[in-house]
């Protein structure tokens, strides 16, 4: 399954909703692509969501999209 992982790139300062990234991982459940993000990146994670297929074909549109791997 395709997550899609939002989050603040620094864990000091307070979110701020403009300056949220994203970031797509697979993994084989919600959990284990937080555990994955966590344990790799020093990110405030805010929000994990999975992709179904017609949201992971939009986001593919985007000629940035890239699944991360660690």
């Amino acid at each position: 399954m395709t997550f899609k992982v939002y989050y603040q790139a620094d864990k000091t300062k307070r979110p701020v909703r403009e300056n949220t990234q994203s970031l797509y991982i697979e993994a084989d459940s919600e959990a284990e692509a937080l555990l994955m993000v966590e344990h790799n990146t020093d990110y405030n994670i805010e929000f994990v969501e999975q992709l179904d297929e017609k949201a992971l074909a939009y986001e593919k549109q985007n000629p940035n999209f890239k699944l991360t791997t660690f």
